[in-house]
C-alpha cells in the first residue's frame, strides 16, 4: 500500500499538472457560463413571450443533456460542421454551454424574487437599460446568488473529470495514467480525490465569505 503513495508521490508532477488543467478549465467554465448565463436570464426575462419561451425551451433542453453526451458532440460532431477544436477547447466549450443553462436559471430564480418596489425605485430616478441591470439588479442578484453560483462551481470542477474521455490533461486524467502505467489504483485515485476534496472546500469558503458579504448588506 505504501509502495503505491510512494510512485504517485514521484509523479507527483503529473498530478500538479493535471490540478492546473483542472482550475483553470474550472475557474475559465465558472466565468464565461456567469457572464453567458447572465444574457440568457436577461432574455427569460424578456417582456416579449416569444423570446422568453424559446429561451427557456433551450435552457430546458440543455439541463436535460447529459453532459458526457455533450462533450462527445463537441469533440467528435461539431467538426462535421467544419467546427474543429483540439481536445481542451472542446472540453471548455462544453463546460460553458452546459453550464451557461444552470447559471441562466439560478439569476432568473433570483431576479425574479427581487422586490419589486427597489426596480420601481431604480426606474424613477433615472437609471435605464445597462445602467439599471449593472448597479441595480444584477448587483443584487449576485450577492443573494452566491451560495447557489459556489454549489454550481463545485458541480463544475466534478464535471471536468468527464474530459478525460477525450483526453484532456486534467487531474482525473493524469491519476489515470499513473494508475495505469504502475497499476497503483487505490493510491493514484484517492490521492485526486482528496485533491477535489481541498478545491470544493476552498469553494465552500469562498461562498461562506459571499454569504456573510450579503448579510452585512441586507
Amino acid at each position: 500500500m505504501s509502495h503505491g503513495f510512494e510512485i504517485v508521490w514521484e509523479h507527483s508532477d503529473r498530478l500538479v499538472a493535471g490540478l492546473v488543467n483542472t482550475v483553470v478549465l474550472s475557474l475559465l467554465g465558472a466565468v464565461l457560463a456567469l457572464m453567458f448565463g447572465c444574457v440568457v436570464a436577461m432574455m427569460l426575462m424578456a417582456s416579449n413571450r416569444v423570446l422568453a419561451l424559446a429561451t427557456q425551451g433551450v435552457v430546458d433542453l440543455m439541463r436535460c443533456v447529459p453532459f458526457l453526451m455533450l462533450v462527445y458532440l463537441v469533440y467528435y460532431g461539431l467538426p462535421q460542421f467544419g467546427i474543429d477544436f483540439d481536445n481542451w477547447t472542446a472540453g471548455l466549450a462544453a463546460l460553458v454551454l452546459y453550464n451557461t443553462a444552470y447559471m441562466a436559471e439560478i439569476l432568473r430564480g433570483i431576479w425574479k424574487n427581487l422586490p419589486r418596489e427597489t426596480i420601481e425605485a431604480a426606474t424613477a430616478f433615472g437609471f435605464q437599460g445597462r445602467r439599471l441591470y449593472t448597479r441595480i439588479i444584477f448587483p443584487q442578484v449576485f450577492l443573494a446568488a452566491g451560495p447557489m453560483v459556489g454549489n454550481q462551481l463545485i458541480q463544475i470542477i466534478k464535471d471536468t473529470a468527464f474530459l478525460t474521455i477525450i483526453a484532456v490533461p486534467e487531474l482525473t486524467q493524469a491519476a489515470s495514467g499513473i494508475q495505469a502505467q504502475y497499476f497503483v489504483p487505490f493510491a493514484a485515485f484517492i490521492v485526486a480525490i482528496f485533491i477535489y476534496w481541498a478545491l470544493c472546500a476552498l469553494v465552500e469558503a469562498g461562498t461562506f465569505a459571499v454569504e456573510r458579504l450579503a448579510e452585512v448588506r441586507r
